[in-house]
């Protein structure tokens, strides 16, 4: 089969590779739509996330859907033609962690196209069948694929606690901060601030109903935000901007008690914020890890067009040209937003 290769920072390739079998409790996956992620923009110019460094040649991906082609041993559900999209995390289910009913922070947890696990972007795949999710007729495969992103805001704002008439300001306008600026704008909040350096997703979020956006390359985001608030700050900032200057202008951003919620991975593991300032609002400063099970429920705000994944789907490519899709999304041109390879 082909499976789409990373050997190296800038370097991906088409390869032929064994198709795999499924194993007790597997299914394997005809997979149909990966979208390219953040996280695997990450590895594609650094070779690396943070510590975790995979073994080359490596395949990433792990937003997709399929057709379920065949099942292991013992597996009955979901059945052989059942167009899914697959929940990547595979916790381990048994330590405290799990237990707790805290499986996205589990510490044994494996994760497609996160080394060392390989990914998904290639035209069969194995993965546990109990987290295969059938999707709807009226959804294709690539909606399918945008779960995964969509229920990482899910789990966030459920994390945030989003009350009615919450100030809301999320930095960073990429996939994640537009589907974090949908549910935030329909969910009675008083105002939803954007800020984002490229001028097609400043325009997409306002369509999408941001209250204003604002250009952090052409003035503080900061003063601009109190200015809107006229000096109060955000009952809640959502960082989706990778993290570095981004973390700490959303602790100056928020108003006394507050809440940040941090879902951006910085491409240097570390950020850095204003210890003073965040002590004295005494604000509450989250990190949001992946998701939980909330795949129905983000299935069903698509469902209600509670969220318009299409159209932060800006540019399709064949999987044959997964190397000019990465490099699109590297660059942050053309008014590239989501990127979906199709199979």
């Amino acid at each position: 089969m082909k499976a789409v290769r990373l050997y190296g920072p800038r370097d991906i390739r088409v390869d032929d590779v064994p198709r795999p079998e499924p194993g007790p409790g597997d299914a394997l996956i005809r997979v149909r739509a990966v979208g390219v992620c953040g996280s695997d923009v990450h590895y594609y110019v650094d070779g690396h996330i943070g510590d975790a460094v995979p073994e080359l040649p490596f395949t990433l991906g792990h937003e997709f859907a399929g057709e379920v082609e065949a099942l292991g041993p013992g597996v009955t559900w979901p059945p052989v033609g059942t167009r899914v999209a697959v929940d990547p995390a595979i916790p381990c289910g048994q330590c405290e962690t799990c237990q707790e009913g805290n499986p996205n922070c589990c510490p044994s947890v494996r994760f497609p196209g996160s080394a060392p696990v390989p990914g998904a972007l290639s035209e069969w795949y194995v993965h546990p069948a109990h987290l295969c999710e059938p999707i709807p007729d009226e959804l294709g495969f690539d909606d399918g694929a945008m779960l995964e992103p969509l229920g990482v805001d899910v789990h966030a704002l459920t994390l945030a606690k989003v009350r009615p008439g919450d100030i809301v300001a999320i930095l960073g306008a990429g996939p994640i901060g537009l589907l974090a600026l949908q549910l935030c704008a329909r969910s009675f909040t008083g105002a939803v601030y954007v800020m984002e350096p490229i001028p097609e997703r400043r325009e997409m979020a306002l369509r999408m109903g941001a209250t204003a956006v604002c250009d952090p390359n052409a003035e503080d985001p900061v003063a601009w935000l109190l200015a809107q608030t006229q000096g109060r700050g955000a009952d809640l900032v959502l960082e989706a901007a990778w993290g570095e200057q981004a973390v700490d202008q959303a602790v100056h951003m928020a108003k006394p008690a507050g809440r940040v919620v941090l879902i951006g991975i910085p491409r240097e593991d570390v950020v850095t914020f204003s210890a003073g300032n965040a002590r004295r609002k005494g604000l509450t400063i989250l990190m949001s890890r992946r998701m939980k099970a909330v795949y129905k429920r983000a299935m069903a705000l698509v469902a209600r067009d509670a969220v318009d994944l299409q159209a932060l789907i800006t540019h399709r490519f064949p999987l044959e040209r997964s190397a000019e899709a990465f490099d699109l999304v590297a660059s942050l041109r053309d008014g590239v937003i989501k990127v979906m390879i199709e199979l």
